[in-house]
């Protein structure tokens, strides 16, 4: 329903413009505070590089705060990455993640960030104590924040915004009668606009995700994708309907989906409901980091890790100007 009524193909929405109206009174009061200098943004003493989006909702922002890290790592960049840690509650912040960190302290993305590029990950509901810990703890060349676009009490030196390509901005109104945080006229204050699948335009840089080979979870064994059978499909993701359209054009021979709420993690005893003997279990890479504790009991449960692939000369040439923030 939600989707119906973002998308502009409900007219349900009329209902909720009072309350989209005052959210936009609201967070644009914030920010004009702050352009006005009536709040006073704190400026981390080392470059600071939102990644960010303008809706609520998956627009791949994970996948490209990993090609990022991973683009300034084989340049031999010192990478620290923020962030929030939705879906998580940790005992204290700031938390710095170690292997040993549960998602359900962390929140499933920064577990996941971590796990795929060995950055430095702090999270903390305050950004700010969240780079002081990194500071202090691994001395990184630059900050990485994995959302934080609208968060302006973290001065910043670039900001990278990643648009849905398909959906873009639904029926335009701010939250919740749509999907936007801020208006699509903030994209001409950013540094660059990433545009996940769909048609880029203009000064846009073309993404696509790219889907190698699954991986078991209990033994890390690769295979193709294609070899996978009777397969239920689950996504706890922002866009679920994204990772079962992908899984459909692929041939996959899908049983069932399940969609989940962003974050939602299930109980193990959950999982074992939705699959029946002879089955197989496939979910995102986002998931699968909430459900390794237990995935040693299951010779079947697999994951699809997803990379960023970007137009390469738009590509170059957004590395470099992160590059000339650290030289």
């Amino acid at each position: 329903m939600i989707e119906r009524i973002w998308s502009g193909k409900s007219p349900l929405y009329l209902l909720l413009l009072p309350f989209s109206w005052l959210y936009g009174l609201i967070s644009g009061a914030i920010r004009l505070s702050y352009r006005l200098g009536l709040r006073k943004a704190w400026r981390a003493p080392l470059p600071v590089v939102v990644v960010g989006n303008l809706t609520a909702g998956g627009n791949g922002k994970t996948p490209v705060v990993i090609w990022l890290t991973e683009q300034l790592q084989q340049r031999g960049i010192r990478v620290g990455i923020v962030s929030r840690g939705y879906g998580g509650k940790a005992s204290h912040y700031p938390l710095l993640i170690t292997p040993q960190t549960a998602t359900a302290e962390a929140g499933d993305e920064p577990v996941l960030i971590y796990q795929r590029t060995g950055a430095a990950v702090a999270v903390a509901p305050r950004r700010r104590d969240a780079v002081n810990a990194l500071v202090e703890s691994s001395h990184p060349q630059i900050i990485i924040t994995d959302d934080g676009l609208q968060h302006y009490a973290l001065a910043r030196d670039k900001e990278i915004v990643v648009v849905d390509g398909v959906r873009r901005f639904g029926n335009g109104w701010w939250l919740p009668a749509g999907p936007m945080r801020e208006r699509a006229g903030r994209l001409k204050q950013v540094d660059a606009v990433i545009v996940n699948g769909g048609e880029a335009g203009g000064d846009e840089i073309a993404m696509k995700l790219v889907y190698g080979e699954v991986i078991n979870l209990a033994t890390q064994q690769r295979r193709p994708l294609a070899q996978l059978t009777n397969v239920v499909a689950i996504a706890g993701i922002g866009h679920p309907p994204r990772f079962f359209n992908m899984l459909k054009n692929h041939q996959v021979a899908l049983v069932n989906t399940v969609a989940l709420a962003d974050h939602q993690a299930l109980s193990e005893l959950e999982i074992n409901a939705l699959v029946k003997p002879g089955q197989t279990l496939l979910m995102t890479e986002k998931d699968a980091v909430k459900y390794r504790q237990f995935a040693h009991r299951h010779a079947d449960w697999w994951y699809l890790p997803v990379d960023a692939s970007l137009e390469p000369a738009a590509a170059s040439a957004l590395i470099q100007s992160l590059v000339d923030l650290v030289e």
